[in-house]
């Protein structure tokens, strides 16, 4: 998984200087306008952009006047505990407000900005003002007893005493007791293959038991690198994978070493190693080796919850491979506006990334030209070998005419242990058939007429089925520059089985500005009017065009209810 970067928002050069300053307090990434010097990423509406990380960033923090900020993000509040902090800095560094998520970050976020900036903090938690801390948010722990907050807060502010203990263990709390785990156990997995998840699980749940410890002081999860597919590890979050050779290293340290595990993986216990290797060299074991039939877990405790900030195994990598739909933003998917977001990684054809560019947030491009496609995905590959989360980028839908079948054929040659989803995307027949009104309406099918890497025998044969079997028909790829005449030979095939009236669309540049759509007759086509960005679709024989009384000429195919309706 990605870490989250601060969103450090400016509107004009003017706030670069406090910004620089925020950024150089509290990392992340300074957001501007496009053309603006100096800013990390470019946006080119501030409101949007502003909502977007909102959802997205660790933090959100706005170098401008805080109204900006509250009109941008007031419709997504939701949640208060799940949300992002946000602050508002004025341009001078003067003041410094947290407007959101005051006990989830936001009041130390704007303390720290104000010692970088010499500004004032306006922190306006209750809490916080009273007595300098907030008492439900403290750094690196959680407070297990958040129904107890509000009473210990009164208890205090009325001046009486409140207990506050910081421990691993269960511990039950109180209106004036309230208990914090402080992040800082490693727990480390070693499994066979295959392994039900449900027995990790319950092993890990009997063994906190057993020892009184909180599952909410574990931070990090670790195993071996031969297990980075395993359901059984990848169950849990915040987990790191390490080489043998890293495992090793921590022999010394071992409590139950195994000479049969050493010889099966090459290291004399892997559980245990590998909490050890995540809390760091002044961790220690707290539960050495535990076992169930199939799995084993041991629990390490670091120095403290700093320790545990640099992890020096590797997280599982993986590839998104994503449609991005047309071309405009605003018909992407969230989850596919979320996978970029979270990426390390984009890799795609340079016009596709540049489509999206104004929503790049620090990622680093990997530019392929056109033609490129199995290069493309296995540099996606290879960078999610790297424990490097990688977004590939598609237009349309992924899994059409695209690359999700290609990293799969791949992955299929050449097995490897990286996570790969496909997330889904507005595809152009989707698109024109809605932009022409309802063609789709009732069964379709899309059919590539290039024979790049398909020959031309089997697309006859498809194109033939699918007019004998009056499917409305998306051709994609119809013509190009050398493949002229593949189009005239399919609208050939289908004359027999559709009217001279059947509707056509014409659909080129969908979802970009000069997007031109056209509702023709199927004796009115001409392939000179069609290009490599036109789809092509073409109608059943019971598809119709309409002309309303806009002027405008609609497409639909009937799906059948007109059995079911009354009479005119």
């Amino acid at each position: 998984m990605a870490t989250r970067q601060i969103a450090i928002f400016v509107l004009g050069p003017s706030a670069m200087p406090t910004a620089r300053k925020v950024k150089d307090a509290v990392g992340g990434l300074i957001h501007g306008p496009e053309g603006l010097e100096g800013a990390d990423v470019h946006f080119a509406k501030a409101t949007q952009a502003m909502a977007r990380a909102f959802i997205f960033a660790k933090a959100v923090v706005g170098v401008c006047a805080a109204g900006i900020l509250i009109r941008a993000v007031a419709p997504r509040l939701k949640n208060k505990s799940r949300e992002a902090p946000v602050v508002a800095v004025a341009e001078d560094g003067s003041s410094v407000v947290p407007l959101t998520g005051g006990h989830s970050g936001a009041n130390d976020l704007a303390r720290r900005i104000a010692a970088a900036t010499g500004g004032h903090a306006a922190v306006t938690t209750a809490s916080d003002v009273v007595f300098g801390e907030a008492l439900d948010a403290p750094s690196g722990a959680v407070l297990a007893n958040t129904d107890d907050h509000k009473a210990a807060a009164a208890a205090r502010l009325r001046g009486e005493d409140i207990r506050q203990d910081v421990t691993i263990h269960r511990t039950a709390g109180g209106p004036r007791h309230l208990v914090y785990h402080p992040f800082v156990l490693t727990v480390g997995i070693g499994c066979e293959r295959g392994t039900d998840p449900a027995e990790v699980k319950k092993l890990l749940d009997v063994t906190l038991a057993q020892h009184n410890i909180a599952p909410q002081s574990i931070h990090q999860y670790g195993s071996i690198d031969l297990k980075e597919d395993e359901p059984a590890i990848n169950q849990f979050e915040n987990v790191y994978f390490f080489t043998a050779e890293q495992l090793k290293a921590e022999a010394p340290r071992l409590v139950t070493p195994s000479a049969v595990v050493e010889q099966e993986v090459g290291v004399p216990g892997v559980a245990e190693a590998a909490a050890l290797a995540l809390a760091g060299p002044k961790g220690k074991l707290i539960v050495s080796k535990v076992k169930s039939k199939r799995a084993t877990i041991a629990i390490a405790q670091a120095a403290s919850y700093d320790n545990l900030n640099d992890p020096q195994g590797q997280q599982r990598g993986s590839v998104a491979v994503v449609g991005i739909g047309p071309g405009d933003s605003a018909l992407m998917t969230p989850q596919v506006d979320l996978e970029l977001w979270s990426a390390t990684e984009w890799v795609g054809y340079s016009l596709y990334l540049d489509l999206i560019e104004h929503l790049r947030n620090g990622q680093t491009r990997h530019d392929f030209p056109l033609g490129d496609e199995e290069k493309r995905c296995r540099h996606a590959i290879d960078l999610a070998r790297q424990g490097k989360r990688v977004a590939l980028v598609c237009s349309g839908d992924p899994a059409i005419f695209a690359m999700a079948a290609l990293v799969y054929e791949l992955i299929d040659r050449e097995p490897c242990r990286i996570a790969v989803e496909v997330h889904p995307g507005v595809s152009a027949f989707q698109l024109g058939s809605a932009r022409a009104g309802a063609l789709i309406g009732h069964d379709f099918c899309c059919i590539s007429l290039s024979d790049l890497l398909t020959p031309w025998e089997t697309i006859v044969q498809r194109v033939t089925a699918a007019a004998e079997g009056d499917f409305v028909i998306s051709f994609y790829n119809p013509r190009s520059l050398k493949r002229t005449d593949q189009i005239v030979k399919a609208f050939d095939m289908l004359r027999p089985h559709r009217r001279p009236d059947t509707p056509v669309v014409l659909a080129s540049n969908l979802g970009r500005p000069e997007e031109k759509v056209r509702i023709i007759r199927f004796d009115q086509f001409r392939a000179e009017d069609v290009d490599m960005l036109t789809l092509v679709m073409v109608g059943s024989s019971q598809s119709k065009a309409i002309v309303r009384g806009d002027g405008q000429t609609y497409a639909y195919t009937p799906r059948g209810y007109a059995k079911k309706m009354e009479p005119l």
